[in-house]
């Protein structure tokens, strides 16, 4: 239904309801509240404390100007609560001039108490309206435009009327499970008539989301279920042999997936797999073994990296373990010549695997006799990215490989159209990265320590969070602290990393820092896929609790890749009890799969996969708070539905375009 149907939407409103991809009735029953606001429990300014986020009524007594010639476009607004005087103030957000009068409002926002001075920062407001009484849990969404809180309230409550939010989950299984009403759910959701049914509605949607989505998965990886094409001749005698060109034993998670990939190749079936494990387990070593099994069968092969630096690593690798076979190199830095000369060798069957980034995936790239394509960090390519590199063979078999240790919940999610393997172990040789939680105090015992092991030859990673200044003054920015150690630790070279640069800058800088030119680099997380620097012995994050602790423990596998003791030091920019509790994990833990583990059971799924750990997925119960016991419940459902043959057309249609959906979705 178009929204210009619903009663009060105006042309106006409709396009201030598209900033915010907002289409349709459908689209807008599907805006879920960003917070709620308990209404019995407002508070008086003068007794909160310093970053507590409070709901309190006020009087706005002046609006300032906005000064467009700041860097901030600062809004500021004189207020008042009983007397006692405060200010409110708006970074990046000069719109809230418009709509901010004086006049009594509701404010929901975060305390800034320094030296006895209060103010509230970027805090959501609406008018104290006498006819406009709020009352019980109201629900908050997201503004663009002319859009205030009482125009979403009043257009999602006529627009769930005029949707259909009937479930697809079979009716007899619902009834079996005692399963909640979806569409009850959607109105208790935007409406709660207490925090208990608002929880409960919130599951019983992500509920229906996950059924959905794995179904797709389920029956996509049905449909692909496509019969062997290419005949391997490889034998496992030839692949043991291979495999003893590495110069170290295989742990037996290694071995297995080795196995499995045997199996794979020599079964009746084309294979879609995923290895999954930890940084170091020695997942490329198992790619090779794969790629052998195709090139000593008469096929090619080819390997995908997600960045240039990557690329060239695994390239030269491959030269190495290959050395009588043609490995040829495609990536966005070779000259139009370069790439001319290259594509004519693969083409022509000159080059038995081909190694590059996203280069390879353009069409004029013509691989004839592909058989075997390997998908390195996959969480940087979009399904569509890997399908389409192995559409250019015929029943191409596809190994993909993560280092991002995902929760077996989610696994069903991210990875349900493919057989999963998981490499627990890490090879031998390896030694523990030791992880220190350093407090203010310690900093400057901290960089006296690098300065001492960077002078004797080591190198040092420096992350943060953000690329330009906090507009709050809370986080550091990554070009503030380069600055900042360059003047503290002037006898180091020190190189600056971030995603605004271009990638031929950026590859070009992480060169330099893999080939010795720098000390240390300083860098926002664009280094947490996996180059291999093994000199690198020291990782320095600051303002680690604004990571996941998945995302953590990944910048901690940038260090320990070499022979030498490697360390982590990680800077807390807020202590609260939750964020040591978070650290403290990662101090005590250095399994990534329990560390996902413990890191979903903190955030819960919503928070797992938001937009931080996974992009565009799921957006539609972003803001939705649920266990991850729902994920198994949803995959029961389905495993039943299918298994009853109740799948229907309609169920087929729908989780077909959610799966069309995510071919695109990318994990950041």
């Amino acid at each position: 239904m178009e929204l210009r149907k619903i009663k009060g939407i105006t042309e106006k409103r409709e396009k201030d309801f598209q900033k915010l991809n907002i289409f349709s009735a459908e689209d807008l029953v599907r805006d879920f509240p960003r917070a709620y606001l308990d209404m019995s429990n407002r508070v008086s300014i003068r007794e909160t404390y310093n970053n507590d986020i409070v709901l309190f009524a006020c009087e706005v007594v002046k609006v300032l100007p906005v000064n467009f010639y700041s860097r901030l476009k600062t809004v500021r607004a004189y207020c008042s609560q009983d007397g006692f005087s405060f200010t409110a103030v708006w970074f990046n957000m000069p719109y809230v001039a418009q709509k901010l009068k004086a006049g009594e409002y509701l404010f929901y926002g975060r305390i800034q108490n320094k030296y006895g001075q209060i103010s509230v920062v970027n805090p959501s407001f609406e008018e104290l309206d006498k006819n406009y009484r709020l009352k019980g849990i109201v629900p908050v969404y997201s503004l663009k435009g002319s859009l205030t809180q009482k125009i979403v309230r009043d257009s999602i409550r006529a627009a769930l009327p005029q949707c259909d939010l009937s479930s697809l989950i079979p009716e007899q299984i619902q009834k079996k499970y005692e399963i909640y009403p979806l569409e009850r759910s959607f109105y208790d959701v935007h409406n709660p008539p207490s925090p208990e049914r608002r929880d409960v509605a919130a599951e019983r949607i992500a509920l229906e989301e996950y059924f959905v989505l794995i179904s797709a998965f389920k029956i996509i990886k049905g449909d692909k279920n496509a019969v062997r094409v290419n005949r391997y001749t490889v034998t496992a005698g030839e692949v043991k042999d291979f495999a003893s060109r590495f110069g170290f034993e295989f742990t037996k998670g290694q071995k297995d997936a080795v196995n499995e990939i045997f199996e794979n190749l020599h079964s009746p079936n084309q294979m879609n797999r995923l290895i999954q494990g930890d940084v170091g387990c020695g997942k490329t070593a198992v790619a090779l073994c794969g790629i052998f099994m195709a090139v000593k069968s008469g096929y090619q092969a080819a390997y995908l990296s997600p960045t240039e630096v990557l690329a060239k690593q695994n390239f030269l690798l491959l030269q190495k373990i290959f050395p009588d076979y043609r490995v040829e190199f495609l990536s966005g830095s070779l000259t139009a010549k370069e790439k001319r000369e290259a594509k004519a060798r693969v083409k022509n069957g000159e080059a038995d695997i081909v190694c590059g980034t996203h280069a390879v995936l353009q069409e004029d790239v013509e691989i004839p006799s592909l058989s075997f394509c390997v998908v390195d960090e996959q969480h940087r390519f979009g399904v569509a990215q890997r399908s389409s590199l192995s559409a250019k063979g015929v029943g191409v078999d596809v190994l993909v490989m993560s280092a991002t240790p995902i929760p077996r919940t989610l696994a069903l999610i991210f990875y349900g159209d493919l057989d999963v393997t998981t490499i627990s172990e890490k090879p031998h040789a390896r030694k523990e990265i030791s992880t220190s939680i350093v407090s203010s105090r310690k900093y400057d015992d901290m960089l006296e320590y690098i300065r001492r092991e960077c002078s004797a030859g080591k190198q040092a990673y420096f992350v943060c969070s953000k690329i330009e200044d906090d507009e709050e003054g809370t986080v550091m920015s990554v070009t503030e602290l380069y600055e900042e150690l360059k003047a503290r630790l002037p006898s180091l070279r020190f190189a600056l990393l971030h995603g605004k640069l271009k990638d031929k800058e950026k590859n070009a800088i992480m060169q330099a820092f893999k080939d010795g030119e720098y000390d240390c680099l300083v860098s926002t997380t664009v280094i947490e896929v996996g180059v291999d620097v093994p000199n690198a012995t020291i990782m320095v994050v600051y303002n680690a609790e604004r990571f996941g602790l998945s995302q953590l423990h990944q910048l901690r596998g940038r260090v320990g890749r070499g022979a030498e003791q490697s360390y982590c030091f990680l800077l807390a920019g807020a202590e609260t009890p939750t964020s040591v509790e978070r650290l403290k994990i990662m101090k005590e833990n250095t399994d990534g799969f329990k560390i996902a583990e413990l890191d979903l059971a903190m955030r819960g799924s919503g928070d797992f996969l938001g937009t931080r750990q996974s992009g565009k997925m799921l957006t539609e119960i972003r803001n939705l708070h649920y266990s991850p016991d729902v994920i198994f419940l949803a995959k029961k459902l389905s495993d039943e539905t299918f298994d009853g043959r109740f799948d229907s057309d309609e169920l087929r249609k729908i989780a077909i375009q959610k799966y069309e959906k995510l071919k695109d979705v990318v994990l950041n």
